[in-house]
């Protein structure tokens, strides 16, 4: 299956909304558009989480470091258990690599958490 990532992400409409447009084997493969700063802070228990900036910047806030940005081709793979926060000022275009067990913001729900259903591609 081919896909061209600048044509998907034309299909995520809306901001803190990772839509899943592949699989391989447990791990689904992500896109989302960031911009604001309306992630919770949150953790992952049981899963490493994996961003790569497609295009755009994207501040990583990690809980006890010094946060940092992230620009167009930078990977970073947030371990289980480690509290995080992402945002964006402008738009920011995202793949993420997660287990299928990964819940979109951890054990925290917010107006725009979403179950595995809403991210249906």
């Amino acid at each position: 299956m081919m896909i061209n990532l600048k044509e998907a992400f034309q299909e995520v409409e809306k901001y803190f909304s990772p839509k899943i447009i592949g699989e391989v084997n447990d791990v689904y493969i992500k896109l989302a558009k960031i911009k604001g700063e309306e992630v919770p802070w949150h953790a992952h228990e049981h899963e490493d989480e994996l961003f790569y900036i497609v295009e755009g910047s994207l501040l990583m806030q990690i809980e006890g470091d010094k946060p940092f940005t992230m620009h167009q081709g930078d990977m970073h793979i947030v371990s289980r258990g480690t509290q995080h926060r992402v945002s964006s000022q402008h738009e920011c275009l995202v793949m993420l690599i997660e287990n299928k067990t990964t819940a979109h913001t951890g054990k925290v729900q917010t107006a725009i958490t979403k179950s595995i259903e809403d991210q249906q591609y």
